[in-house]
């Protein structure tokens, strides 16, 4: 006789004993897999601890993806790159720094 599946309905905001779902979870941590896959990716795991209105508590996954993988993989993105701004300092400005008081913008 196969098992039953025990809260793994595939969505961890609901309850797996009473069938609440809830917005948020009470805590997140991610775990990151010590053994790279074939292709020398890292599955990094984003976990979640949660509690029903009713008591009861549970774990589950929240994310899943590989450290190599985009976010938006079906999704066509856009190579435009903005340009930011470019700071220029000089070496003295910077070995001179704790000896000059600083200025005053008016």
């Amino acid at each position: 006789m196969p098992r039953k599946s025990k809260g793994k309905s595939g969505d961890p905001f609901t309850c797996p004993v009473c069938g609440v779902r809830v917005t948020d979870p009470e805590r997140t941590w991610t775990l990151v897999s010590p053994i790279p896959d074939r292709e020398g990716r890292v599955t990094i795991t984003v976990m979640g601890a949660f509690r029903c209105p009713n008591g009861h508590t549970w774990k589950a996954v929240i994310k899943k993806f590989k450290s190599g993988e985009e976010e938006g993989a079906g999704v066509p993105q856009t190579t435009e790159k903005e340009e930011g701004e470019t700071i220029t300092l000089d070496l003295s400005d910077i070995q001179n720094f704790n000896d000059e008081p600083p200025e005053e913008e008016g």
